[in-house]
């Protein structure tokens, strides 16, 4: 799958991606659990970055329309989901109001989410309309062009269509051991997070080959495993957060894996791409087929009711909500 004897080889390779995976997950416990620190990162660094990256380091940086769009949609979620979390006030009539119970504002949160999947459907279907039958430099990487890529964007358009209980989101109840107000989406569980992971690294795989061990491999692997233990219900959250601060810092150092001793390669072999996209295939189609089932069974339009509201992990998470 991997080409790890190139850059520094294997054991670089693995101490490497220790090292991000390692990186993200406490970045992003640090900036959820502290609200200053989440604005600081989400708002202040990255204008601080943009002046950087046209001025001083505008002849390394990316400038191809996919890498700015992925960072500047990413860190724009981070910083709804921080408005939603803790943005509020009290009116003159003395009530209280805050962002997270205006449904209007809510239905940002899954539009951001299928703006961001919707970018990588457009490049797997783009790569694969260049018909490259050999490893190809485009936009700086190295791809190649199949059926993969068709059926993966496929995979992710499912992925969107799959995206319910838009107006389920609720926030975390503060306690002694977690201050951090998390954005929990009840609606949105360990199938569909599992369906959106097999079809991202499919899609890093396919597209961004040379990326896919850091930003596939443990940029998916951070914000599920966080999702799965400390800040269970808040996948999307994390899922930004980490995305973002990767692409700030993929931006900032471009060589740490483009070239050098952590750099780590696609194998280019076809038939590693067609199962990796097959299985996020067949595991969309699953999960499509299942929200259907409920919904029938349900009656309840699966967009703007939560439908998931009869499994265990779904009432997990909605116990941990104000």
């Amino acid at each position: 799958m991997f080409d790890l004897t190139q850059g520094g080889g294997a054991i670089t390779a693995v101490l490497g991606w220790l090292m991000v995976f390692a990186a993200l997950f406490a970045a992003n416990e640090l900036t959820r659990r502290f609200k200053w620190v989440g604005f600081a990162a989400f708002v202040v660094m990255p204008i601080v970055l943009t002046v950087l990256w046209f001025t001083v380091l505008s002849d390394s940086t990316y400038k191809d329309w996919f890498h700015l769009a992925k960072v500047y949609s990413s860190t724009a979620g981070c910083i709804i989901f921080w408005c939603i979390r803790f943005v509020g006030g009290t009116k003159k009539d003395g009530t209280k109001w805050r962002l997270a119970d205006k449904k209007g504002f809510l239905f940002l949160a899954p539009l951001i989410l299928a703006i961001n999947i919707l970018e990588a459907c457009v490049r797997d279907f783009q790569v694969g309309g260049m018909n490259l039958t050999t490893p190809t430099v485009v936009d700086g990487l190295k791809v190649i062009s199949g059926s993969w890529n068709y059926m993966n964007g496929v995979a992710g358009l499912l992925n969107i269509v799959t995206i319910t209980g838009w107006f389920g989101i609720v926030i975390k109840k503060k306690t002694k051991a977690d201050g951090s107000h998390d954005m929990l989406w009840p609606d949105m569980l360990w199938f569909w997070i599992i369906a959106y992971d097999l079809w991202n690294f499919a899609y890093t795989y396919n597209c961004i080959p040379s990326h896919a061990w850091y930003a596939g491999l443990a940029l998916l692997i951070a914000p599920t495993l966080c999702a799965f233990t400390l800040g269970k219900g808040a996948w999307l959250q994390h899922r930004a957060q980490t995305l973002a601060l990767w692409c700030m810092f993929a931006q900032t150092f471009t060589t740490f894996q483009d070239e050098g001793k952590y750099f780590v390669q696609s194998a280019f072999n076809p038939t590693v791409y067609t199962v990796v996209s097959a299985i996020a295939l067949a595991f969309n189609i699953g999960v499509f087929f299942y929200m259907i089932f409920k919904v029938i069974k349900a009656k309840k339009n699966p967009y703007t009711n939560d439908i998931y509201t009869d499994l265990k992990e779904y009432k997990a998470i909605r116990e941990l909500a104000e």
